[in-house]
């Protein structure tokens, strides 16, 4: 058999992990399934795959696993009576958690004599394929290597390095640019839509102006990482200045504006703490002390 006909093995079939399953029936790869609740299998036997009774019978089946429940506890309560069926077997773990999560299933994994790979799903599942989207990675680059091949059936593979935290760090905040991201342009499509603005015209004018913030983000990238924020381009007092005008103008029309003033408090903080005429990106310096602090 060769690396691009791998057999693999998929626990956990709601959405996500039924997408998983059917995208590897697709490419070729010989799949084994496991659900506690086997009816939900019946869609993806029907396209090929075999239904383990069993979670150790699904284990063995493969040398290659990949989790994907609903949480830690979950993917503990299945894996754990069957843990030495793991030994010399790889289990990538698509499971949401936290970082520290992650750090004790890798002690967990490694006790048990598997190999281990953590991951994120950076999609819903009709992306799920798409080698537009990404499948974040993080943990040993030898096992990441040598299952590069299936990983990249399913999304475009991205390794983070060998510190397995990474992937849940990444998703995380990943996760938190996309809600700012949308609510943002949620709150947009509020006040345009006061006067009568659709969200379908306002939208393409909002994306052409994330193509601008993308430029702001790689000028800001450096001096994050310098601590340096010179404020040639817009300061902090006149972002100050800019966002009365957005508040005063949501609060006319009678829109919630919970997140531009939480965004003007920090913005307020960030001038209090010397910085009004750095840079915006100068703000990290208040996110971060806040971190510090607790």
């Amino acid at each position: 058999m060769t690396s691009d006909s791998q057999a693999v093995t998929v626990l956990g079939l709601g959405s996500m992990g039924s997408a998983l399953a059917a995208t590897l029936l697709e490419q070729g790869h010989p799949t084994t399934v496991w659900n506690r609740s086997p009816d939900k299998a019946k869609p993806l036997v029907d396209k090929g795959a075999r239904l383990a009774a069993t979670v150790e019978e699904a284990v063995v089946a493969s040398r290659f696993t990949i989790a994907c429940v609903l949480d830690y506890a979950a993917l503990h309560a299945v894996l754990d009576p069957v843990s030495d069926a793991l030994k010399g077997r790889t289990l990538v773990n698509l499971t949401s958690g936290a970082p520290e999560q992650v750090l004790e299933a890798v002690a967990w994994a490694r006790s048990h004599g598997a190999e281990y790979l953590d991951g994120a799903i950076m999609t819903t599942p009709p992306g799920v394929g798409s080698s537009e989207v990404m499948f974040l990675y993080s943990g040993s680059p030898a096992v990441f290597e040598d299952h590069r091949p299936v990983l990249a059936s399913l999304g475009d593979p991205l390794y983070l390095g060998e510190e397995p935290v990474l992937a849940s760090l990444y998703d995380a905040a990943l996760l938190g640019l996309m809600w700012s991201t949308m609510t943002g342009w949620l709150h947009g499509t509020a006040l345009v839509g006061a006067e009568g603005t659709t969200a379908n015209a306002f939208t393409p004018i909002a994306i052409r102006w994330l193509g601008t913030v993308n430029r702001f983000l790689t000028t800001y990238a450096p001096q994050v990482d310098a601590g340096r924020y010179p404020g040639d381009d817009a300061t902090v007092d006149v972002q100050i200045a800019a966002i009365d005008h957005l508040i005063h103008a949501a609060a006319a029309r009678g829109i919630d504006n919970s997140l531009p003033e939480l965004l003007k408090d920090l913005m307020e903080r960030t001038k209090a703490a010397g910085h009004g005429s750095d840079s915006y990106a100068s703000v990290a310096e208040v996110l971060k002390s806040d971190a510090g602090g607790r």
